[in-house]
């Protein structure tokens, strides 16, 4: 089998960068700004007998208009709850590809992260680059409090608390799941709101940005940090303050934080979120979690990947 990143016996003890001393009272802090879970509910262009399909909106953190797709079948008792988060650069997709989750008897939301390709606004205001990259969106200013991605991981947790305040939602059995972005995503939804029962994670993304730079991964999905770093810093003056403050939104550090039960999907031959930085997040994250590897495959459809996410959250929700 060849290798693109360590040895497997390596990656099961790699832990990534060093936690800040002062991560957790970060994000106490940060959290203590998500305080509404009033939302609105409209009726959407599809529909479906049996379903309610609606288009479900929020202000998120900042005052920003935060939303995403609804899904759940119609009938009396309480329901367990899913939040799915897309792919970098995405959206939420189509009601279709919800409609598994919903069919198995969960409330669905599917939150469209700011600034992407779905209804969600980017209101953030920052000085230097806006043309490539929501990692790298507020860096210039090397401030943990000003990175864009702070806002988003903390309008996961607000999407999770309102489809936990739903009448027919039952809020203790409530997961996440996503892949790629949206694994980073469910990560730090879980890592935040200890509330959340459990969590499918595929290979995740914003994870381990130092070893991304070490391994001359910064192409592609992490093609901003090199962008950024020729542009901004060349002479590498700043570097490790530039790591310094993405070290706030790594979420292998927001790992440890999990309560939920977890399962990760992991692929050995990814070359857009590296092996190593997917374990980063998997070794960090407390029992009790299971885990697929995927020795031959990368960043891509894995097969049975959609089934045993299922009855994941079936047999745990």
């Amino acid at each position: 089998m060849p290798i693109l990143d360590m040895p497997l016996a390596e990656l099961e003890r790699y832990q990534g960068a060093p936690i800040p001393g002062d991560f957790d009272a970060y994000w106490e802090e940060a959290l203590s700004q998500v305080e509404d879970r009033a939302y609105t509910i409209a009726p959407s262009d599809f529909s479906l007998p049996g379903y309610e399909c609606s288009i479900l909106t929020f202000t998120g953190v900042g005052g920003a208009q935060v939303g995403g797709k609804f899904i759940r079948p119609l009938g009396e008792g309480m329901l367990p709850g899913v939040v799915v988060f897309h792919g970098y650069r995405g959206n939420s997709g189509d009601f279709f590809n919800l409609l598994p989750y919903a069919a198995a008897g969960m409330a669905v939301f599917a939150m469209d992260v700011r600034g992407q390709m779905g209804i969600s606004q980017d209101n953030f205001v920052s000085t230097g680059n806006t043309l490539l990259g929501h990692i790298v969106r507020g860096l210039e200013e090397y401030n943990p409090k000003r990175l864009f991605y702070r806002n988003v991981f903390l309008d996961t947790v607000q999407s999770v608390r309102i489809l936990m305040s739903m009448p027919f939602v039952d809020a203790m059995r409530v997961g996440v799941t996503g892949g790629s972005q949206g694994g980073a995503l469910a990560t730090a939804c879980a890592g935040l709101e200890p509330r959340v029962k459990v969590a499918a994670i595929a290979y995740p993304f914003l994870s381990d940005y130092r070893r991304v730079w070490e391994m001359d991964m910064g192409k592609r999905a992490y093609e901003e940090l090199e962008y950024f770093i020729r542009w901004r810093d060349p002479l590498h003056e700043r570097l490790e303050d530039m790591f310094r403050t993405l070290d706030y939104i790594d979420v292998s550090h927001l790992a440890p934080r999990i309560k939920a039960r977890t399962h990760f999907f992991l692929t050995l031959q990814d070359d857009i979120c590296p092996p190593s930085t997917q374990f980063a997040v998997y070794n960090n994250t407390p029992e009790p979690k299971s885990r697929d590897i995927y020795y031959n495959h990368g960043h891509e459809g894995l097969p049975r990947m959609g089934d045993r996410t299922l009855r994941f959250l079936l047999e745990n929700l």
